[in-house]
């Protein structure tokens, strides 16, 4: 697997905050019942990914952050392209779109968690 350098393409990519190789979820998000799994540590570095219990309980703000501009996105689209609908239309678009992007929203939240208070950085040298 090929080392990504910077730390912006490797949360992007999903990738242990460590060494930049090792996948932070076990399974793909369109697996639906297990696109939540994390394993215990890297498969390449063994960096623990759970820094401690209770960690990702803070992804839920990272995870509003992401939901908010969402659903003003989406709101905005369909007044603009429904010609002011009425409300049910903006309730279904934006339910449509919390649910279809769920998955990924909730990797996301806790890969920034990680990244960002998790106490890890890149060590291109951790062997």
């Amino acid at each position: 697997m090929q080392r990504i350098q910077s730390s912006w393409l490797a949360l992007l990519a999903l990738r242990c905050p460590r060494c930049h190789e090792g996948k932070l979820f076990s399974h793909p998000a369109t697996a639906l019942r297990k696109f939540s799994e994390m394993p215990a540590a890297c498969p390449v570095c063994g960096q623990a990914y759970e820094p401690e219990p209770g960690f990702y309980i803070g992804a839920m703000y990272v995870s509003y952050s992401f939901v908010v501009p969402l659903v003003l996105g989406v709101g905005l689209l369909v007044y603009h392209l429904g010609n002011d609908p009425d409300t049910w239309v903006y309730v279904a678009a934006v339910t449509v779109a919390t649910l279809a992007l769920a998955p990924l929203m909730f990797r996301y939240a806790r890969a920034v968690m990680l990244y960002a208070f998790g106490g890890v950085r890149f060590q291109p040298d951790w062997r």
